[in-house]
């Protein structure tokens, strides 16, 4: 059995409503996003080239990347389309008391 390990991340009200946001957490770069009053946690640099995603576009739940328009589903980190051919890591959210905290894992 894996134990997670709770990271306070960033005030809830800071991410914004289907959009993306960047912060770093623990010197890890990564994403948040607001889709549908749900959280959601990326990796903020595409695998396929060194963009952030907090520059690109939210659509529902895909982030479109800014740099060649390839696409991640943001709730699972699944590439899906070209030019991307591997997934976005994700990471385990919860709120509690108005703060958003990720499970970084092995960091």
């Amino acid at each position: 059995m894996t134990t997670q390990l709770w990271t306070d991340a960033v005030a809830l009200e800071a991410v914004p409503d289907e959009d993306v946001m960047a912060a770093a957490v623990l010197g890890r770069e990564l994403a948040f996003y607001g889709v549908d009053g749900q959280v959601y946690v990326t990796d903020n640099i595409c695998t396929h080239g060194h963009a952030r995603l907090s520059d690109g576009f939210l659509e529902g739940t895909e982030i479109e990347c800014p740099l060649h328009q390839g696409k991640f589903d943001v709730c699972s980190g699944k590439a899906m389309c070209a030019p991307l051919t591997v997934d976005i890591r994700t990471y385990p959210v919860k709120i509690e008391n108005g703060r958003v905290y990720v499970d970084l894992g092995d960091i």
